[in-house]
Formats: structure tokens, sequence, C-alpha cells
């Protein structure tokens, strides 16, 4: 069994946004969810938060748990399935016949606008 890299923390999908609410910015991680960190700027918040997401990487790993791997080093295959019901395919179907393309290239033209 090969010993497990530690991501490297700069590689997780980080957002800092103003909180009204708060009255500071808070900082979130999309790898990780349940957390986030308040500070009276940007920066703060970020370091503030890369501080947290190390330390719950380090207790994840003595834990035994797995650590959430960043998406950006997530190997995607293009690739994905998707149920829907019969009348909304039915619909997509049509409209994509409509426009003269197919179903796959019209739901890629719908996804890449959303």
């Amino acid at each position: 069994m090969q010993p497990r890299i530690r991501p490297e923390i700069t590689h997780y999908t980080y957002r800092v946004t103003w909180s009204a609410e708060d009255d500071e910015f808070v900082a979130t991680c999309v790898e990780f969810p349940s957390l986030s960190w308040l500070a009276s700027s940007q920066t703060e918040a970020l370091q503030g938060l890369q501080v947290l997401v190390r330390e719950v990487i380090v207790d994840l790993e003595e834990q035994g748990e797995q650590v959430p791997q960043p998406f950006a080093e997530r190997h995607y295959s293009g690739r994905f399935n998707l149920r829907v019901g019969e009348s909304l395919h039915r619909k997509l179907a049509t409209q994509a016949a409509e426009d003269g393309m197919s179903l796959n290239q019209y739901v890629l033209r719908k996804l890449g606008a959303a």
C-alpha cells in the first residue's frame, strides 16, 4: 500500500465573498463545504481558512478518514449520465431537432449557457 500524499492546500477551490450579515469577508472551500472563516479582509479570510483546512486534513489523516482531493487534481472523463422524465426527454429532443442539432449538442449548448 502506497502512503497517501497530502494534497497541496493551495490547490483547493476557495471563494471569498463579503457577508453583509456578518459585516466581514467569509472564505469558503468547495471541497470542505462545512468550513468557513470570517475576517475583516479578503486576504485574512483566505489565509485563516487555509490554516483551518490544513488542520482538518491532519485530523482526517490521524483518524484514518479520506481526505478530499482538490477538484483541480481530479480526473474527469467528460461523460456523465443523467436520467430525466419522458416528457422532458421528448421536449429536449424536439427542441434539438428544431434547432438542427443532436440532442447531445443541444444539451451541451444549454449547459454551457448556464
